[in-house]
């Protein structure tokens, strides 16, 4: 680790990404190699600039932050990615540190906290909110939370609360916009049972009876957003 710790921004609020700039500027430890304003920009970002940490906000245009997280970690594993974001829910915690986040904080948090969880990520602990824990304590915390779960925290197995696949959160965005599956294969050049297939998959992993409850549970948490409906 270099004496400078090298940090990018990725959230589509200029205002936030500005305060959060502004707040790492004045600590002689912290660089700001970079901002991004959506998924697909900060995936670019990352290979050009190095980052240490990155701060992530969940809710983004283009790709979600759960996505681009589990994408960068599974190319850079040592990079350590904070979620900062508005949604206080023990599944959305869940969901990031199942894609590689290393801490999940909200957007009031304290500057003083803030940095400190910088600092604890780099020395490979975990933080939900100001709380800092080790891996065995984060552990604790989601069972305590949501109850017991199988598997490792961090991995690839294709299981409850694992982030949707692009494709699945594409049909996803679809179906929130009101779209049939019929609708959805005609927009997106897929079969029709194709779109059923990935649509029971998405049920499956959020835990919900039907397409109405999908789409509610991904607007609740942030995943997608309806854009140009006048809401």
């Amino acid at each position: 680790m270099s004496d400078e710790i090298k940090v990018l921004i990725v959230d589509d609020h200029p205002l936030f990404r500005q305060g959060l700039s502004d707040l790492l500027g004045t600590n002689p430890r912290m660089d700001v190699v970079g901002e991004a304003a959506d998924g697909e920009v900060a995936i670019e970002m990352v290979y050009e600039v190095h980052p240490e940490v990155i701060l992530m906000d969940i809710n983004l245009p283009t790709i979600n932050g759960l996505q681009v997280t589990r994408k960068i970690k599974n190319q850079m594993s040592e990079i350590k990615v904070i979620m900062i974001t508005g949604y206080d829910d023990a599944e959305q915690v869940f969901h990031a540190f199942r894609a590689g986040a290393s801490a999940y904080c909200p957007k009031d948090i304290t500057p003083e906290a803030l940095t400190n969880i910088i600092y604890a990520v780099l020395e490979g602990k975990y933080a939900v909110g100001d709380k800092i824990m080790t891996y065995d304590e984060l552990m604790t915390w989601i069972e305590q939370k949501i109850g017991r779960f199988s598997g490792p925290l961090v991995g690839d197995s294709d299981e409850l609360f694992v982030p949707l696949s692009p494709r699945e959160m594409e049909i996803l965005e679809h179906v929130t916009k009101g779209l049939s599956n019929k609708e959805i294969a005609y927009k997106l050049g897929i079969s029709h049972q194709t779109v059923k297939n990935h649509m029971t998959a998405i049920l499956r992993k959020l835990r919900v009876d039907d397409r109405t409850q999908a789409a509610v549970y991904a607007l609740r948490h942030g995943w997608v957003r309806l854009e140009g409906t006048g809401e």
